[in-house]
């Protein structure tokens, strides 16, 4: 019971938050002055887009247009960017896998960057110490310096990695889920997929490196906690070695904080992500918002921000949910 109860609070607050990020996106349209009618007859007279607006119900009152407007975004309908003239979720199917791509590629090496970071430190490996440094100064280096110091290193200086792009030939990319490793995989394009991963190396890295930190920190945290425990004390006292007690029984106990921690920096690196490919000019979500502002495309816009905005909500929910399950004394 006192699990379902806790499920159902968490949707219910999922529920909530996506309804006061719908109201917000609604009122900055209504503030921002965008005129999709005007914006799709520019050469039109003044009364054929008023009969076009009463067509459409644009002249309607306020809260009657907010209703159609959670109506449409329930139909997944974000309306039709004043740029490139194709609806917005359109757009977005076709530019929001690379960035999954590269964001859930920068989450693997985060937690695996983390995982070095807490057992080396609590189990006193040699060179640790300089592992952490070096890992400490990273985090505390703004993103885009990071991305631009690989840049000179990798590229520019040793030729490791290339600069830019998802792959070097794009039109060799096959058709399928936009997931170019996947994709690649289901081909059997070996060669392509070995391209794909080292243009998504240098990026992913520069994104991980600060949440790796984060998450290690508190997962260090939780570990040395834990180790101090009466059942670890009773491990050890069975002669297990501290390597077999950390495995066995430590790292599974320690992992609710460092997971927390995951999902709220998931969410920070979907918004680190739009910088990231901006350095090194990846195709994705970065691309089609920069030049949507551009030009004040502000369905494309607020489209890009609405589905972001609900990839963080739904993560840190499914996060909580996750909490829960592992930890029951949370639910209480």
């Amino acid at each position: 019971m006192a699990l379902a109860r806790f499920l159902l609070l968490r949707l219910a607050a999922l529920v909530g938050l996506l309804f006061v990020l719908s109201l917000l996106l609604f009122v900055l349209q209504e503030i921002s002055g965008a005129d999709p009618v005007a914006a799709s007859m520019p050469h039109a007279e003044q009364s054929v887009i008023e009969a076009k607006r009463h067509a459409l119900g644009l002249d309607d009152p306020a809260p009657t247009r907010y209703l159609r407007y959670v109506g449409d975004l329930l139909h997944l309908d974000l309306g039709t960017s004043f740029r490139t003239h194709h609806p917005v979720m359109s757009d977005i199917k076709t530019y929001l896998p690379p960035t999954v791509e590269l964001v859930l590629t920068s989450l693997v090496i985060a937690l695996a960057l983390a995982l070095l970071f807490s057992v080396s430190s609590v189990l006193r490996w040699p060179g640790s110490g300089l592992y952490r440094g070096a890992l400490f100064v990273g985090s505390t280096t703004p993103t885009f310096l990071l991305g631009i110091f690989g840049l000179i290193v990798f590229y520019q200086d040793f030729g490791l990695l290339p600069a830019s792009g998802a792959v070097s030939d794009p039109d060799a990319v096959p058709s399928g889920t936009g997931f170019v490793l996947i994709d690649s995989l289901t081909h059997g394009d070996l060669g392509l997929f070995g391209d794909a991963l080292q243009h998504l190396l240098m990026p992913a890295l520069a994104l991980a490196i600060g949440p790796a930190l984060a998450i290690g920190r508190i997962f260090r945290s939780s570990i040395l906690a834990t180790l101090d425990s009466d059942f670890v004390r009773t491990a050890r006292a069975k002669g297990l070695t501290e390597r077999s007690v950390l495995v066995r029984h430590v790292l599974r106990n320690s992992v609710n904080g460092a997971l927390s921690m995951t999902g709220l920096h998931l969410g920070f690196m979907f918004a680190g992500v739009l910088v990231v490919e901006s350095v090194f000019s990846r195709p994705g979500m970065g691309s089609y918002l920069g030049a949507s502002l551009g030009v004040s495309d502000f369905p494309a816009v607020a489209g890009v921000t609405f589905v972001l905005a609900t990839i963080y909500i739904v993560t840190n929910t499914v996060v909580d949910i996750l909490q829960g399950i592992a930890d029951p004394r949370i639910t209480v």
